[in-house]
């Protein structure tokens, strides 16, 4: 048509813009939802946990078949393998309580080195003439109390005055160590109350007490994690700490609280070590904070943040455990011990950067192509 002395020219209909996920790399359209063209759940994102606790699982595996190899003796006996499951589970529960606190405190995107320091505190705290004298109650809800108050002052420091978690976590652990210290003159204090020292001793169905607290954490840690708000928050601080505070988290408070739960979980650590050794001292708990975090790291968490899960830091736990019972049983040094530990920790980091930085876009990449 023309209009005066200009001519307008009417051009052909385009075509909607075209996302490139919607074709294939030879321009055909995608497989539809379902089909086989599709990256299934297990190869996704949404899989990666359940790949990492087969994989830890299989670790499992491969320790018992070496233990079995080297100590054929003790492993023919069924009543003795059993036995042993159990004494593993029961070496792992303190640590495991203490690692599944230092879980969400590494998703949200921190670090707590002073959880071994707040653990020995809270049993010296709790061992105390004058605390002794409340009761089982009053030792359990000191040490509750003194776990907790470390926390919030570790959250804090971090949250509120703005220090590195790395920085005002390691003068806690100093700090703690020191009070605990001053507390017990240096002394080892003797825990003289049978309920407390109970909990190490007493078998519900054959199985320790010890093995059921640690099963309990554990499981309000799953629900706490993954069917609460607060367990998204968490990997929403420590995946993007900006776009969380955008979308509405406070994400001051909410570390705060992570400290204080990862010292609630140092406070029942304490009662159960206490139960142990019936007694306590400043240096109890020694290096908890790396066999924790050691274990975090092997059950899949990125140091980074924004990312992991119980379930495999308890595999992780349950690993070291039983490292630890395999070069007993085979009468090897702890230094031997160390070293193999200090492997496993940098293998597992290495497969971390290697795994998580590329392994999904590697999925995504050929996802079109897979058939």
């Amino acid at each position: 048509m023309s209009d005066g002395p200009f001519t307008t020219t009417q051009l052909p209909a385009q075509s909607p813009p075209v996302d490139p996920a919607e074709t294939g790399a030879a321009g055909k359209p995608a497989a539809t939802p379902g089909s086989a063209g599709r990256l299934s759940w297990w190869h996704g994102d949404g899989g990666e946990g359940a790949r990492r606790n087969l994989a830890l699982i299989g670790v499992l595996v491969v320790l018992f078949v070496i233990g079995a190899a080297t100590r054929s003796d003790l492993y023919s006996n069924p009543d003795w393998v059993w036995a042993n499951m159990l004494s593993i589970l029961k070496l792992a529960s303190v640590v495991g309580v203490v690692t599944v606190g230092m879980t969400f405190v590494i998703i949200g995107g921190g670090i707590d080195l002073s959880v071994g320091a707040i653990v020995a505190l809270a049993g010296v705290w709790c061992t105390t003439i004058a605390t002794q004298s409340f009761g089982a109650g009053g030792m359990i809800f000191t040490a509750i109390v003194v776990g907790m108050g470390v926390g919030l002052v570790n959250g804090a420091l971090i949250a509120y005055g703005r220090l590195v978690p790395f920085i005002a976590t390691l003068a806690m652990l100093v700090a703690a160590r020191g009070l605990a210290a001053e507390i017990s003159d240096k002394q080892t204090q003797i825990s003289q109350n049978n309920t407390i020292n109970g909990i190490a001793t007493t078998n519900l169905l054959g199985i320790p007490l010890l093995v059921y607290i640690l099963a309990a954490v554990v499981a309000a840690g799953w629900v706490l994690l993954n069917r609460t708000t607060f367990g998204r928050r968490t990997v929403a601080v420590g995946g993007n700490p900006e776009a969380a505070r955008l979308a509405g988290i406070d994400v001051r408070r909410h570390t705060l609280l992570l400290y204080v739960l990862s010292g609630l979980c140092c406070g029942i650590a304490a009662i159960m070590l206490t139960a142990q050794a019936t007694s306590a001292q400043a240096a109890m708990a020694n290096l908890y904070e790396l066999d924790a975090i050691a274990a975090v790291i092997i059950g899949g968490t990125l140091l980074s943040g924004g990312r992991g899960t119980i379930i495999g830091s308890l595999l992780g736990v349950i690993i070291f455990a039983t490292i630890t019972n395999l070069f007993a049983i085979n009468g090897l040094s702890t230094e031997a011990q160390n070293m193999v530990k200090g492997g496993i920790i940098v293998a597992a980091v290495l497969i971390q950067q290697i795994q998580f930085g590329s392994l999904s876009q590697f999925f995504r990449r050929n996802r079109l192509t897979t058939s």
